[in-house]
C-alpha cells in the first residue's frame, strides 16, 4: 500500500483548514453577527431607514437630503441642511447629498475659492433668514467631510424656524417644539455638541403639519 507523499499531505491539510475556516469565518460568524444585530439593533442594522406618513421609505436618518426645487433654490417650507460637496461633477445642477459622490471639497484654509464660497453662503444665509452676517452659524456655511451629514446646530435650526413656520402657516412655537423633539444631546452627556437632524425634522413637519393643509 503506497503512502501519501509529504507535499501532498501538506496540501490536503491546507485545503481542510481553508474549508474549516471558510465555514467558521465566512458563513457561521457573519450569520451569527447578523442575527444578533437583527435581534438587538434591527433599525440601525438595516440602515436607520425612515418612512413617510404613508409608510414609504424616504431615506435614512443618517444621510442628508436636499430640500430644493428643480432650479436648486431652497424650499422655504423646509429646514435646510449644511452645504454639501457630495455632488456629481458632471452635473452642475446637482445640489449635493448625492450618496454616490460622498466627500469633501479638499480645499485648504488658504484657498481663495473656499473663502469666496463661504462669503457667498454667509450673505445668502443672512438675507434668507434676516440675521446679522456676523452671527451666521459656522455649520450653515461649511460642508462636512463626507458631505452627507444630516445634522445642523441648534442655533442654525433656530435661525430657520420662523421662516419655516411662516411658509407653513404655523406659529413659531409649534415649529420650535418640533426642533426640540428632533434634537440629539451630547454623547455621554458631555462629548460633542447638540445637533438637530434635518431629515427627521422635515419628515415630522410633513407628517404633523403638511404644507397642503397649511395652505387650505
Amino acid at each position: 500500500m503506497s503512502r501519501i507523499s509529504a507535499p501532498l499531505r501538506r496540501h490536503l491539510a491546507a485545503i481542510r483548514a481553508m474549508v474549516v475556516f471558510t465555514v467558521i469565518l465566512g458563513i457561521a460568524y457573519p450569520l451569527l453577527v447578523t442575527g444578533i444585530a437583527q435581534l438587538a439593533f434591527k433599525d440601525k442594522a438595516n440602515g436607520s431607514l425612515i418612512k413617510d406618513a404613508s409608510g414609504k421609505v424616504v431615506g435614512s436618518s443618517l444621510l442628508c437630503q436636499q430640500y430644493v426645487d428643480k432650479s436648486g433654490n431652497a424650499l422655504p417650507q423646509y429646514f435646510q441642511t449644511r452645504p454639501s460637496n457630495a455632488t456629481n461633477p458632471s452635473n452642475s445642477s446637482d445640489p449635493g447629498c448625492n450618496y454616490s459622490y460622498s466627500g469633501g471639497s479638499n480645499l485648504g484654509t488658504d484657498s481663495a475659492t473656499l473663502k469666496n464660497t463661504i462669503e457667498g453662503r454667509i450673505a445668502s444665509y443672512a438675507k434668507a433668514y434676516n440675521i446679522d452676517p456676523t452671527k451666521v452659524p459656522e455649520d450653515a456655511v461649511t460642508a462636512s467631510a463626507s458631505g452627507m451629514d444630516p445634522g445642523i446646530s441648534v442655533e442654525n435650526a433656530d435661525d430657520q424656524a420662523a421662516s419655516v413656520a411662516k411658509a407653513r402657516g404655523l406659529d413659531t412655537a409649534t415649529v420650535d417644539q418640533l426642533v426640540k423633539d428632533n434634537t440629539t444631546g451630547r454623547s455621554l452627556g458631555f462629548l460633542g455638541e447638540k445637533y438637530v437632524n434635518v431629515v427627521t425634522l422635515n419628515l415630522a413637519l410633513d407628517k404633523e403639519h403638511p404644507v397642503a393643509a397649511a395652505k387650505s
